[in-house]
């Protein structure tokens, strides 16, 4: 008793003309189809080159497309002609162009003459399958499917919407269960040679010409009917990421392979050498004899299919930055954000500075440029303080800027004249704190000397938009760390708020509030405010100034912030 192996060629023929050889070294014949895509001068080569071996054999060729009947009707040509040509086979085992035996071929021979009656193929009914990407499962056997997936996306699309709709069903034939699995299977003489010469097969032939993907689906659903006994596995190690395409090895999985005790591997990179010459070797250097076992490596497989829906926290990459919500955390490093401290307090990035060790600059977002720390024009990753380039894609800058500076504690200054497209990114990130003294922004327009209708229109616009904004940080949306103080209720005892914020902020040693910055001179503003009021505009968020005097510290306990989260 043998092996015989049944290839589907289509590319990378010289590949597949090594490993048909590496067959037929350990006595198991080999039956070849050639996509019929393949050039005929291409085909032609192919086949005088592998003349001489008298144990390779080329079927009828059929034109394979994904997801249609092509590939079925090539595997029956092909297993079709390796049954009639060589007797002494037993077990069938279909493989591709791009898959490599990963062990000695006399390994698996001795494996499958152990299990003479065993077929080996992933068989499995559709409301047990996890794997089906797209939302195609039981539909793929009750619709019908004559457009390409791949050449004619648009009509195959719009011919399932019209099915839907319609609530056109095919009818399954009497006695068919379906089941999927792997395409990849290994088959004995008896079952396979029962399904192609079934006086049913024109029937089933012609119903799962229609079906979707119908080679993950036709032996798998017909073999139930004639096995003896089916092991629901493959014995070719092929592994999917979450989209549903193949993962392809290259030579760094050399070790990866070997680990699998796998007999069979696919899908191999072509120029993938060392692969090649490790694996298509003598039995001393081959692997130690034992049970194939792709699950000992499903963890590396599925630790990879997060890292690339879901990445690293705060790092952003082309296959996840189109898809909202992909993201493993919106930013990677804690960061503070401020507003209206700056405008309250003389040099109060300095202060925040020396007090808490972290890297404090000035209003990122605002209109002329980035205010970098120390006035840079650059900082780590190459980002630039041009408002035009920031501005291109706000939130990117962001999340850049606290990805690039990781390990150092970044704090900037905001408010409503600042560019406010990352409200919303900020609000929704936990690794964010946000400290707002509301209303804060009216101090530079109390202190400007300018004409006062003037002052009135852009109190109005400010007040607007920083309205706006406290709406979003109030969200229920809202994950991150917020704090919202009115400005009387700050400047009443600004000393708890600011001993909060270096509790947050600074290491242990530097938490300790021994120097308070100097607040701005508010004399009048309380008389600024009613003025406001006077033409018509009501200063709602600075909360309650009176007239006439300064607000001034008050020894009393604070009122308690408004503390979103």
């Amino acid at each position: 008793m043998t092996v015989g192996t049944v290839m589907l060629v289509h590319t990378s023929l010289n590949r597949a003309a090594q490993v048909a050889r590496h067959w037929t070294a350990s006595g198991c014949p080999v039956v070849i189809h050639v996509d019929r895509n393949v050039p005929r001068r291409t085909c032609r080569s192919f086949v005088k080159a592998l003349s001489d071996d008298p144990l390779i054999r080329f079927s009828k060729r059929h034109r394979c497309e994904w997801g249609t009947w092509g590939i079925v009707a090539a595997s029956q040509a092909a297993s079709e002609l390796m049954l009639q040509e060589f007797p002494q086979v037993n077990h069938v085992y279909l493989a591709s162009g791009s898959c490599l035996p990963l062990r000695p071929i006399q390994e698996l021979i001795d494996y499958l003459a152990a299990r003479p009656q065993t077929d080996f193929i992933e068989s499995a009914t559709t409301s047990d399958v996890p794997w089906t990407v797209g939302g195609l499962d039981a539909e793929r056997f009750t619709l019908r499917f004559p457009f390409s997936w791949k050449r004619q996306r648009a009509l195959f699309d719009r011919w399932v919407r019209i099915q839907r709709r319609l609530k056109l069903k095919r009818r399954i034939p009497d006695g068919i269960v379906p089941h999927m699995g792997s395409q990849w299977w290994c088959l004995t003489r008896q079952t396979l040679s029962a399904i192609l010469q079934n006086p049913e097969r024109k029937q089933h032939d012609r119903y799962f010409r229609r079906v979707w993907i119908p080679d993950e689906s036709y032996y798998q659903t017909l073999a139930r009917h004639y096995s003896r006994r089916i092991e629901s596995r493959s014995l070719t190690l092929s592994k999917f990421d979450f989209q549903g395409k193949p993962h392809i090895f290259y030579d760094d999985h050399l070790q990866l392979l070997r680990r699998s005790d796998c007999f069979v591997a696919r899908k191999i990179w072509p120029r993938a050498e060392r692969l090649y010459q490790a694996f298509l070797t003598d039995s001393a250097g081959a692997m130690k004899k034992t049970e194939p076992n792709p699950g000992k490596i499903d963890r590396i497989f599925a630790k990879a299919v997060e890292r690339r829906t879901r990445g690293r926290p705060g790092l952003y990459m082309q296959s996840r930055f189109p898809r909202e919500g992909w993201e493993n955390g919106i930013t990677s490093n804690p960061y503070s954000m401020f507003q209206g401290f700056a405008e309250l307090f003389e040099n109060f990035e300095t202060w925040l500075t020396r007090a808490t060790g972290a890297q404090v600059h000035g209003h990122l977002f605002a209109p002329e440029r980035a205010e970098f720390s120390g006035g840079m024009t650059l900082i780590n990753g190459g980002l630039s303080d041009n408002a035009v380039v920031r501005d291109y894609a706000p939130q990117s800058f962001l999340t850049n800027l606290i990805w690039n500076t990781r390990g150092e504690r970044q704090c900037f200054q905001f408010g409503p004249r600042d560019n406010q497209d990352i409200n919303w990114l900020v609000a929704r990130d936990p690794k964010a704190q946000v400290s707002v003294i509301s209303g804060a922004w009216a101090v530079p327009l109390f202190r400007s000397n300018r004409n006062f209708a003037d002052l009135r229109r852009e109190a109005a616009h400010l007040q607007r938009i920083e309205s706006e904004h406290l709406g979003i940080l109030r969200s229920p949306h809202a994950k991150a760390r917020i704090r919202i103080w009115t400005m009387a209720e700050f400047i009443e005892s600004p000393m708890e708020p600011l001993q909060s914020i270096l509790d947050e902020i600074g290491p242990a040693r530097l938490r300790r509030l021994s120097e308070v910055p100097k607040m701005v001179d508010l004399e009048g503003f309380g008389q600024f405010l009613q003025n406001l009021k006077n033409q018509g505009m009501h200063p709602y968020l600075m909360g309650d100034f009176p007239v006439g005097q300064a607000p001034t510290r008050q020894s009393k306990p604070p009122r308690k912030p408004y503390l979103v989260k």
